[in-house]
């Protein structure tokens, strides 16, 4: 099973980015998905999570600007971000949590892709 996260790069202040992430492998089905980010020299920290069945978690810090959405037919999660900051800048994980064909769920990262928000 792979995560693999899209969709980074530089942006200037104000300015928006769509990240991807798709779920792949030898999986039964996708649980709750959602992104983490990583600022240097900071502890990785949650930034929001959508669960099917139970909607959507955000972080305080980007609510307002930053939503969170899924495709489940292509197990897809997108965190659409909006009215970037400086302070948005990070390395954003994806994670996933995912049952196996044996019945057993497993949680899973993807590589990260990287955030800069910058004029």
């Amino acid at each position: 099973v792979q995560l693999q996260a899209s969709g980074g790069g530089l942006v200037q202040p104000g300015g928006s980015l769509r990240l991807s992430c798709t779920a792949s492998g030898t999986l039964s089905s996708v649980g709750g998905l959602g992104w983490y980010r990583q600022a240097p020299g900071k502890q990785r920290e949650f930034v929001a999570r959508i669960v099917p069945g139970s909607g959507t978690n955000i972080a305080d810090s980007v609510k307002g600007r930053f939503t969170i959405s899924r495709e489940n037919a292509k197990k897809i999660v997108y965190l659409q971000m909006n009215s970037l900051k400086p302070e948005d800048t990070a390395v954003y994980y994806c994670n996933g949590i995912v049952r196996l064909y044996d019945g057993t769920w497993r949680e899973y990262w993807g590589q990260g892709t990287q955030v800069t928000v910058s004029s």
